[in-house]
């Protein structure tokens, strides 16, 4: 298992990994369905290698994406230093290997080189399992909240308050 960038020949294959998981969102009748992302917002995200993938034997077996800001969900928290998780999507014929706990992994010694006190990542609406799922992962389930102006964010943050979650590093040390 290990953890690469993803390069811009492999965006297809990212669709690919957001249209799954928004069918088996959708299969759930009871969570936020993603919408249809930007193309030229995932491009600049691998340009800007801030696309990942978890690699197992040659296959993609997850994707997610990172940011060092994210003021319209964390408002007053963002200027706190923090590495923010967004999409995460798993290959289905890898789904079940709790692929969040690696991430995590990962992501404290990334946050660590880049000198960010904070894990962040969100969801929308009032998920029970994933919000459980996240906190046996090692997050703080910090609660939810109606963010103040979703009007440039995308779609599926207007379908419902978000839940916000964090590991703050300095507290683990």
């Amino acid at each position: 298992m290990k953890v690469e960038n993803i390069s811009l020949e492999e965006i297809d294959e990212v669709f690919n990994l957001y249209n799954i998981a928004s069918a088996h969102q959708k299969s759930k009748k009871s969570v936020v369905v993603w919408p249809e992302f930007d193309r030229d917002m995932v491009s600049a995200e691998i340009t800007e290698q801030r696309q990942f993938k978890l690699v197992i034997d040659n296959e993609i077996a997850c994707i997610w994406a990172i940011t060092f800001s994210d003021a319209q969900i964390w408002v007053k928290r963002n200027e706190d230093p923090a590495i923010y998780i967004h999409r995460i999507a798993t290959n289905p014929d890898f789904r079940g290997h709790n692929f969040v706990a690696s991430i995590v992994d990962w992501a404290k010694d990334y946050a660590k080189m880049h000198a960010k006190q904070f894990i962040r990542l969100d969801t929308i609406g009032e998920n029970t399992r994933l919000i459980k799922h996240y906190c046996t992962c090692g997050f703080n389930f910090l609660g939810m909240f109606n963010l103040p102006n979703v009007d440039e964010l995308p779609p599926h943050y207007k379908e419902g308050p978000v839940c916000l979650f964090e590991i703050d590093l300095k507290k683990r040390a």
